[in-house]
């Protein structure tokens, strides 16, 4: 088990990763294949970040994030967009996909770094607070 840059050959158990985490967040719109390739290829791009848990040489979890400029000043921080782990391969390596992630956002630059919790899943705050991480705040979204 090891914690790498995403690669090519990771694309597809990379969407499967994505369509998991997609039923799992419960999303109000089918998963769009076209979609998922380009958020990969976004996040392989400088400034930007996609990990992959590598389990015998099959990618069984995602971390992907960005270096973004504070919305209020500038301050860079980073932002996580998805961090999902296939739950038969959750515990170590999952922490180390997160200390990938800090290093790489230390190296980058960044003063802060963003990490979300899905409401309603098994909660990580306790994680997240373990680690140093301090909640900010809470978003709310309605379908309209």
């Amino acid at each position: 088990m090891m914690v790498r840059s995403a690669e090519d050959k990771d694309r597809a158990a990379i969407l499967d990763l994505l369509r998991a985490f997609h039923a799992v967040a419960r999303m109000p719109f089918e998963p769009d294949v076209a979609y998922g390739v380009a958020l990969i290829e976004a996040h392989r791009r400088p400034g930007a970040l996609c990990l992959v848990l590598d389990v015998d040489g099959i990618a069984r979890g995602v971390l992907m994030a960005q270096a973004i400029a504070h919305p209020f000043g500038d301050w860079p921080v980073a932002k996580e967009t998805i961090w999902f782990v296939d739950p038969a391969h959750r515990g170590r390596g999952a922490l180390k996909m997160l200390d990938a992630y800090e290093a790489w956002a230390k190296e980058t630059g960044c003063r802060s770094i963003g990490m979300a919790a899905l409401a309603g899943q098994r909660d990580v705050s306790a994680l997240y607070l373990r680690r140093g991480y301090a909640t900010a705040e809470t978003h709310y979204l309605k379908d309209i």
